[in-house]
C-alpha cells in the first residue's frame, strides 16, 4: 500500500491518537482533529488540484482512512462522512456527470458536508424515505422529516439529504438535494450519548421545511432501486470507505495485541511472556490472518472505482459484501485482541476496551447483514421469486 505521508503524516496521526481517549470519555465532538485535519487539505481530498485540493482518488483516501482509524476510529468515521459526499461527487465527475460538481467547489472554499440518510424504522434505507420532500414553485423543494446519526453534528455546514415527493401519488420521486444549515427550519439535537464511537457526535436532525435551492437538487428518482450512476457512486463510495474505517480498527487492535503478548508474563510459565505461549501465540496469529485479508480487499475495490471497471451485476454484490467482511472482521480481530491483552482491557479507559466499544457501531451501517445477504443472493440467484 502506498501511504500519503505528506496528507496525513505520522506526527499528526499521534496527536490525534493521544486526544481520542479525552475524547471517548468527555463525549466530546474532536474539534482539535479536525481543525489539523483541514490545515492538512484532508477534508479537500477528492477535490481536484486545479481547485486547491489534494486531487486523489477513492483508493488513496480509503488507505488514508485506515491509517486515521487506526489513530482514532470516532474522528475516522465522523470524517468519513464528509468524505464520503465529496467522494460521490468526485466518482460522478469522474464519469463526466457533474450533477454534484458544486460540492467540490463548496469543499474547496471549506464547507464541511454531513451525510443526512438515515431515518429511524426506514429499513429500505436508499430506497424510500420518511421525509417529506415538498415541491416550490422556483424548482426548489423544502424537506420535512427527521434524520439519525448525522456525524459531525456540531460542525456541518452542508447536509446532502434526500425526501419523498408524493406529488403524484401513482409516481412517487426520491428527491436528493442539498440543505444549508443556515437555510432555517433545522434542529440539531444534542442526543449523542452511545457506547462506542462517542466523538463522532451523530446527533439527530429535525427538519421543518428546510428549503433547497433549485440548484442544489441533483436528483429526482423513482421509489426503489435505481440504476442511476448517482446510486452507484453513493454505494461504492460509502460501502468502501466505511470498510477502511473498520479495518483500521482491526489493525490497531492487532497491534496492541501483540504489545499485551510481549507485556504481559505469565506465572505458570516461569516468568515467560505470553508471547511464548502457544495458545496466545495461536490468538495472534488468528487474529492476523484474519486482518491481513482485509487491506487488499478494501483497496483493489476502490481502485476499480477509480479505474472505472465494469463489474456490471456483480458491482453491489462485491460492495455490500465487502462491507459486512471488513466490519465482521473487524469484531473478530478486536475480540481475539482481548482475549489476549486480559483483564486490563476490561476497563473502560483502556485503549482495547473504548475499540471494542467502537467496533460493534459496525452491524448497525447499511449495509446490514439481512440487506447485504439479499443483495447477493439476488447477484447469484436472480430476484426472489413471489409466486
Amino acid at each position: 500500500m502506498t501511504m500519503i505521508s505528506a496528507v496525513l503524516p505520522d506526527d499528526l496521526l499521534a496527536r490525534i491518537a493521544g486526544r481520542a481517549a479525552g475524547y471517548d470519555r468527555d463525549n466530546a465532538f474532536p474539534h482539535e482533529d479536525l481543525a489539523e485535519l483541514a490545515a492538512a487539505g484532508y477534508l479537500k481530498a477528492f477535490v481536484p488540484t486545479a481547485s486547491g485540493g489534494l486531487g486523489l482518488g477513492l483508493e488513496r483516501v480509503a488507505s488514508e482512512q485506515v491509517r486515521l482509524a487506526s489513530a482514532a476510529p470516532a474522528t475516522a468515521l465522523a470524517v468519513n462522512m464528509h468524505l464520503v459526499v465529496t467522494g460521490i461527487a468526485a466518482a460522478l465527475v469522474a464519469r463526466g456527470d457533474e450533477s454534484l460538481a458544486f460540492v467540490l467547489a463548496d469543499a474547496a472554499r471549506g464547507e464541511v458536508y454531513a451525510f443526512g440518510n438515515s431515518e429511524g424504522g426506514n429499513d429500505l434505507v436508499m430506497f424510500d424515505s420518511r421525509t417529506r420532500a415538498e415541491p416550490q414553485p422556483d424548482g426548489g423543494y423544502r424537506f420535512t422529516g427527521t434524520k439519525i446519526f448525522t456525524s459531525l453534528s456540531p460542525v456541518w455546514t452542508r447536509i446532502a439529504l434526500f425526501g419523498r415527493d408524493d406529488t403524484d401519488p401513482a409516481s412517487p420521486l426520491l428527491v436528493h438535494a442539498v440543505v444549508d444549515r443556515d437555510a432555517g427550519g433545522i434542529e440539531v439535537g444534542d442526543d449523542w450519548d452511545t457506547l462506542g464511537m462517542r466523538a463522532t457526535q451523530s446527533c439527530t436532525t429535525r427538519f421543518v421545511a428546510a428549503p433547497a435551492r433549485a440548484d442544489r437538487v441533483y436528483r429526482r428518482l423513482p421509489v426503489g432501486p435505481s440504476p442511476d450512476p448517482f446510486i452507484f457512486a453513493l454505494f461504492a463510495t460509502f460501502e468502501i470507505l466505511l470498510a477502511a474505517v473498520y479495518t483500521g480498527i482491526g489493525q490497531r487492535a492487532l497491534e496492541l495485541a501483540v504489545t499485551a503478548a510481549h507485556r504481559r508474563t505469565s506465572m505458570k510459565n516461569g516468568g515467560k511472556s505470553y508471547a511464548q505461549d502457544p495458545d496466545i501465540r495461536w490468538k495472534v496469529a488468528e487474529a492476523a490472518i484474519a486482518q491481513d485479508a482485509m487491506l487488499p480487499q478494501v483497496t483493489a475495490l476502490a481502485r476499480d472505482v477509480d479505474e472505472l471497471a465494469d463489474h456490471g451485476a456483480q458491482w453491489f454484490s462485491r460492495l455490500v459484501g465487502l462491507k459486512v467482511r471488513a466490519t465482521e472482521n473487524a469484531r473478530f480481530v478486536v475480540d481475539q485482541a482481548l482475549r489476549v491483552g486480559g483483564g486490563s482491557s476490561y476497563f473502560a479507559g483502556n485503549e482495547l476496551g473504548r475499540l471494542y466499544r467502537d467496533v460493534l457501531a459496525g452491524i448497525f451501517h447499511p449495509s446490514d447483514g439481512e440487506s447485504a445477504h439479499a443483495t447477493v443472493a439476488n447477484a447469484w440467484l436472480g430476484p426472489l421469486r413471489r409466486d
